[in-house]
């Protein structure tokens, strides 16, 4: 843990592992973090949105709508198919909260808060022998980013524009930075391509 005031920073989790960590947190009965990571690793927004989400507006829909609390601008995301039958997996194993419930309350039925999650993360690091050095809550936004970017191969700068409108970051150097992409790598995507 971080000590106060300090400032450190978060690495990406690998979006293989990321899979793997939520098909075993919910093997184990960890519902609800199962359900946190998968969201947040599928959505790419912070935690503090993440925490403030109510089970009405995941469940049964094709749409996550939802304003931003840093930035208070609107997001509409498309819901993955497999993402909607996890969340719905998570709801029926949870025994069907009340709609209008919190996704993410503690036993005690409290709103789980940005440090017992990356307390949680920093657990499930060494339990799952996490291959991830800085793990916290950030990791997963990141991890979102970063498999963007992945996925789109020789159109990674087409990627970058798009991520930087989804973060909200002021130009694309922000997000290459944020999501730790240097240019060479960049680079390396033309230059890996036959012709």
């Amino acid at each position: 843990m971080a000590l106060k005031g300090s400032y450190t920073t978060s690495d990406a989790l690998d979006w293989d592992e990321m899979l793997n960590l939520v098909h075993r947190l919910y093997r184990d009965g960890d519902y609800r973090m199962s359900l946190l990571i998968a969201c947040q690793c599928m959505w790419g927004l912070r935690i503090g949105d993440m925490l403030k989400l109510r089970w009405n507006q995941v469940l049964n829909t094709d749409e996550l709508n939802l304003i931003e609390e840093k930035t208070g601008k609107r997001r509409i995301i498309k819901m993955n198919s497999n993402l909607r039958k996890h969340i719905e997996d998570c709801y029926k194993a949870l025994e069907c909260p009340e709609l209008s419930q919190p996704v993410f309350l503690s036993r005690l039925g409290t709103i789980y808060s940005r440090e017992w999650v990356n307390m949680r993360l920093k657990e499930y690091k060494v339990k799952y022998r996490l291959h991830i050095k800085n793990y916290s809550s950030h990791s997963h936004r990141k991890c979102f980013g970063k498999h963007v970017v992945q996925m789109a191969g020789a159109n990674s700068e087409m990627a970058l524009i798009k991520l930087s409108s989804i973060f909200s970051h002021s130009d694309c150097s922000v997000t290459r930075r944020y999501l730790g992409i240097k240019a060479e790598e960049i680079g390396a995507v033309y230059e890996s391509l036959d012709f």
